[in-house]
């Protein structure tokens, strides 16, 4: 089935796939099986791929739920990717080029992608979609991001969650949204690729720096003026990169900080925690298997705002403590102690205001 004839389709019909077999990926893969959809889920690990086709259950990243028959979990990637017009990304970003890569191989026509994973890439500074055009500068294919407050293990339980996806063309993102949207699960659509991914990654930077706060027990003040002061790096980061500084603002934005920054759910934010309380970066990661997306996104988001020449104080300190050992409290303090300025102007630059006498 082309992927166009998704917009017409009065029930769901065809085989898409899953790429990824975390807690996201397998909550997305069951989501779209309840609706309807046969789906190929990629498991990176084999003995894992076969205990959750004998259990229905993936015991490693989502233990408890049983999912949809209509799944097909498979260690094999051209299995899952092969004859597919609709496929879901849903990988970290750490090896998202490797798998994108081998993808490739297996991609014939006019695919689209929806991609649901969040960060930059260490080493080119690029967000998923750069990533895509990079591995596949003659693919034909049309892209799709997802981003927004949305806990795997809620959205599994079928809380109602909302998210945004973002696309390179209406009816790309159209066509992602009525694909995902359920009873449970709400899209709306963008044509921000940028804004959305860049919110998605960013936002578990300030997270970690939230959980640190409140490791230090610094209270519900210092929360809510890093979630705020933390938007407004974003956005400064978003404008110089061509966002529209409006979609900080809504789901991938604003949305999902507020979630990253104050759920108990949140990996980004119990790092943090863990930060604030006096474990190291390594004692922290030596004890989970889970991936914090921000850690790495850190890095690389450090980099790329010295590039762009975007002051990010918050993102400035989250670096020195995970990775020159800075002292949580020393970031605290130079925090507070900067040159003051104005609220407005030190986000968006000058803007003029029209008053009132």
């Amino acid at each position: 089935m082309s992927w166009r004839q998704y917009l017409e389709m009065e029930t769901p019909a065809g085989r898409l796939a899953v790429i990824g077999a975390g807690a996201w990926g397998t909550t997305l893969a069951d989501l779209l099986g309840k609706k309807g959809f046969d789906v190929d889920l990629w498991v990176f690990e084999e003995d894992l791929a076969e205990r959750f086709k004998k259990a229905r259950i993936n015991d490693l990243y989502l233990p408890g739920h049983k999912v949809s028959a209509r799944i097909n979990p498979t260690s094999d990637l051209r299995e899952a990717v092969e004859h597919k017009d609709l496929l879901v990304m849903v990988v970290p970003s750490h090896v998202y080029r490797s798998v994108a890569a081998r993808m490739v191989e297996f991609i014939s026509g006019r695919v689209l992608i929806i991609s649901a994973s969040k960060g930059i890439e260490n080493e080119t500074l690029l967000s998923p979609f750069g990533i895509w055009r990079d591995v596949s500068p003659d693919g034909d294919f049309r892209y799709v991001a997802m981003s927004g407050p949305s806990f795997a293990k809620e959205v599994v339980a079928e809380v109602p969650s909302a998210v945004t996806v973002a696309g390179t063309t209406p009816e790309a993102a159209r066509v992602a949204q009525v694909v995902f949207s359920t009873h449970y699960f709400r899209a709306y659509t963008s044509l921000d690729v940028v804004g959305v991914e860049l919110g998605g990654s960013l936002k578990n930077i300030i997270a970690i720096a939230a959980g640190i706060s409140d490791g230090l027990g610094l209270g519900h003040n210092a929360r809510a003026a890093l979630i705020t002061r933390g938007i407004g790096e974003i956005s400064r980061m978003g404008v110089r990169m061509g966002a529209n500084p409006l979609t900080f603002s809504g789901l991938s934005g604003m949305g999902d900080l507020v979630l990253t920054c104050t759920g108990d759910l949140s990996r980004n934010r119990t790092l943090g925690l863990m930060l604030g309380r006096g474990m190291s970066l390594e004692e922290i990661l030596a004890s989970t298997r889970t991936v914090a997306e921000g850690v790495e996104t850190t890095r690389s988001a450090y980099e790329l705002a010295k590039r762009l020449d975007v002051d990010m104080p918050i993102l400035e300190q989250v670096y020195h403590v995970l990775f020159e050992g800075r002292d949580p409290r020393e970031g605290l303090r130079m925090l507070m102690e900067r040159d003051l300025k104005d609220e407005i102007e030190s986000t968006y630059g000058k803007i003029k205001v029209s008053t009132h006498t």
